[in-house]
């Protein structure tokens, strides 16, 4: 399928695409399924006590069974006492069970994701960055000219280097490359904009 290109000057061209990745079938419940599975894979769940075999220290009695007087105590690592473990504490991400995502529900939910924008006029493909743009309002004037204001922009290696330092400071954009981003990062942003070599790249994937 041609999707248009364009450049920074506002010149057009066409480029041929695969339809797997921009004609797509577009399954929404696929994509609700992985961001789900994302999200909850990536929610921090930091929070954790030691559990009584946890804790460092003597196993032994801290007084004899009978004739003291006292309650009966094995070690000092019993919930009960001051330094010895947690009962029923959070376990951190032990206590979590990980959200299997195979590869093709990520491959599948991308493609749906992307053909979607397509269809909406909110993917951009830029032909790859050859000129460094240095400074912030450059590149913050060029994402206007695209009313591309809050987008997720999927760069080359090459191009990357040209504009990373122009683009880190812009609210609402984000930079990346094909191997680091995911469906949550599409829907996250109402433009997707790829550059010509980034999005040959990513459908590499789908041939």
């Amino acid at each position: 399928m041609k999707i248009e290109k364009l450049y920074i000057d506002g010149k057009k061209d066409s480029l041929e695409i695969t339809d797997k990745i921009v004609s797509a079938k577009i399954n929404k419940q696929l994509v609700s399924n992985v961001i789900y599975k994302t999200n909850a894979n990536y929610k921090g769940r930091k929070a954790k006590t030691k559990q009584k075999n946890e804790i460092v220290g003597s196993t032994s009695k801290i007084y004899a069974q009978k004739g003291t007087g006292n309650a009966r105590h094995a070690s000092r690592k019993a919930p009960i006492f001051v330094g010895g473990g947690v009962a029923h504490g959070p376990k951190g991400e032990l206590s979590h069970k990980k959200r299997k995502l195979n590869k093709s529900e990520k491959k599948l939910s991308i493609a749906s994701l992307i053909t979607e924008k397509n269809k909406l006029k909110d993917l951009i493909v830029f032909s790859d960055f050859d000129k460094e743009i240095k400074k912030t309002k450059e590149m913050n004037n060029i994402l206007n000219k695209f009313n591309a204001k809050d987008s997720l922009i999927i760069l080359d290696k090459i191009s990357n280097e040209k504009i990373k330092r122009s683009i880190k400071n812009i609210p609402n954009v984000k930079s990346t490359d094909v191997n680091h981003f995911s469906a949550f990062d599409i829907v996250k942003h109402k433009k997707l904009i790829f550059t010509e070599s980034s999005i040959k790249e990513l459908e590499k994937r789908y041939i």
